[in-house]
């Protein structure tokens, strides 16, 4: 009962924030000066009718509801109008279209990640302050401190350009799972394995280091336990409570840090198109990319603080 409450206050929280964080988004696009259809190129005068059916030269508080009342009663995000190769399109539909390559090469990258990441993290906090312990707690430090996207270039540069194991860019197409599909994203799912790794090789040993000198584990190798006893049945099962959770939100970091990396391998995933939107002031695409990260973002929030309460029986989200 506690957490039937807690959770439908909880969406209750993040519909209400979803709304806020749209509105302002809303505004802060529809602030900045339209385009005029004379600068687009071809097509103008089709542009500019779009313009006026959109109701982009009406005021933003009228721009506003109109938006939420096609959205909700029609199920309509609008059209694309100032990318050149889209414009006309409905863009739920470019969203459809191109959201399996990026979901594809963030679990992919995800799968890969966490068991060498929390491996790492296990191995390390054993050999705490022996050689190997320094050596890939000093490689976690250097991976975190750079961003992802130099990565990226140093792949592209080794692996596609000099050795080409890789193509340089990311096969187009539906064919997701075939070898050639597979071969060509994997540039990208390496580059954005490299800080995930990291982040859970730290957390994993922070946690198990930490568990390790417990009084409780002391009292287990009292009672006759072995060290290799007291560590797979106490020490990873209280360690792995914080980190389960986490991972879930470091996909969503990595979600949105790929947006840069489908740039670079040129992955025709949702990335690609947030960042033309963006620099096109395409407004109804840009909405509906944000939107999706918004989401995204703040369901992996409740979706977090519930997992608590499962890996952890001692925790009852929302009782006093």
């Amino acid at each position: 009962m506690y957490m039937l409450k807690y959770v439908l206050k909880r969406i209750g929280l993040m519909l209400m924030t979803f709304l806020i964080i749209f509105t302002m988004c809303f505004v802060l696009i529809k602030l900045l000066p339209i385009i005029p259809p004379e600068n687009l190129g071809d097509g103008k005068e089709i542009i500019k009718q779009q313009y006026i059916d959109r109701g982009y030269y009406d005021p933003i508080i009228v721009q506003y509801f109109s938006y939420l009342k096609r959205i909700i009663f029609e199920s309509d995000w609008g059209v694309s109008v100032n990318i050149p190769g889209f414009r006309g399109q409905e863009v739920w539909g470019l969203f459809v279209d191109r959201l399996p390559p990026t979901i594809l090469i963030n679990v992919s990258s995800s799968l890969i990640a966490v068991p060498i990441g929390i491996i790492l993290g296990i191995y390390a906090a054993l050999k705490k302050n022996k050689w190997q312990d320094h050596v890939i707690s000093t490689g976690v430090m250097v991976v975190i401190s750079v961003p992802s996207f130099i990565y990226a270039f140093l792949i592209q540069y080794l692996f596609c350009y000099e050795l080409k194991w890789f193509p340089l860019n990311m096969n187009h197409g539906y064919d997701y799972f075939s070898w050639s599909m597979f071969k060509s994203m994997l540039p990208a799912v390496i580059s954005l394995c490299f800080g995930s790794i990291a982040g859970y090789a730290r957390g994993t040993r922070a946690e198990l280091t930490e568990v390790l000198t417990s009084e409780f584990m002391l009292l287990a190798r009292t009672k006759g336990l072995t060290k290799r006893q007291a560590t797979t049945r106490h020490a990873l099962r209280n360690a792995m409570v914080p980190i389960f959770p986490s991972i879930i939100g470091e996909f969503v970091a990595v979600l949105s840090g790929s947006l840069i990396i489908e740039s670079i391998f040129d992955v025709p995933g949702v990335g690609g198109i947030y960042l033309l939107a963006i620099n096109a002031k395409d407004y109804d695409l840009f909405m509906l990319l944000s939107s999706f990260y918004v989401f995204v973002g703040l369901a992996a929030g409740i979706v977090v603080d519930i997992s608590y309460g499962f890996i952890d029986p001692r925790i009852r989200m929302g009782a006093r």
